[in-house]
């Protein structure tokens, strides 16, 4: 069967690049350094990784695990696990936690009952690993603009926004929200 010119016509052919000389370096190092670009402002509007240092949100972190952090156009909400940056007023490194509160909720903390209410609600909190203490910062009945109440899994060692070094986080401050762990293997997936 003889194809027809016409039908030869429509296809596109692909030429081998000749990746020598000049011009191969040339475009060689352009395809490299796009896509280290794109990687770069990837990794510093979209998200990244940081290892957990601590057992303040055991278990549903652990010392060691390496988590994706999203960035891009995060707000916080309550029950996320969040990544809070460096503060000029308290702590030298970013920390891990979970938001209890955010602005304009009302918060109470019965640490008689082991419970923690949020406008009106007692929080189902499944993830605790441990009774909630007393810290050394005094609890607002409600949170202020700009802010969140922060507390770790572990409360019996968590040092979070019960405590005076900590306190309320400035949103300004949160990096994002912690969604995966990529390792160890054994955890690895999403953090509820």
């Amino acid at each position: 069967m003889k194809k027809s010119k016409k039908n030869d016509e429509i296809y596109s052919t692909i030429e081998p690049l000749d990746n020598s000389g000049v011009a191969g370096v040339y475009d060689i190092l352009r395809s490299v350094l796009i896509s280290a670009s794109i990687l770069i402002l990837i990794i510093t509007f979209v998200f990244t990784m940081v290892i957990v240092d601590g057992r303040s949100m055991q278990h549903t972190l652990e010392s060691g695990d390496k988590i994706i952090v999203t960035k891009m156009g995060y707000q916080p909400k309550d029950g996320d696990v969040i990544v809070v940056g460096k503060s000029e007023d308290g702590y030298s490194k970013p920390i891990v936690k979970r938001v209890i509160a955010t602005e304009g909720q009302t918060l109470e903390i019965d640490f008689e009952n082991q419970q923690v209410i949020v406008d009106g609600k007692v929080l189902d909190e499944p993830y605790i690993s441990s009774e909630t203490i007393e810290g050394t910062a005094e609890i607002p009945e409600v949170i202020p603009e700009g802010y969140v109440f922060v507390m770790g899994d572990n409360r019996y060692i968590s040092m979070d926004s019960r405590y005076k070094d900590i306190g309320l986080v400035n949103v300004d401050d949160i990096v994002g929200k912690a969604v995966f762990v990529v390792f160890p293997f054994d955890r690895f997936g999403f953090i509820e």
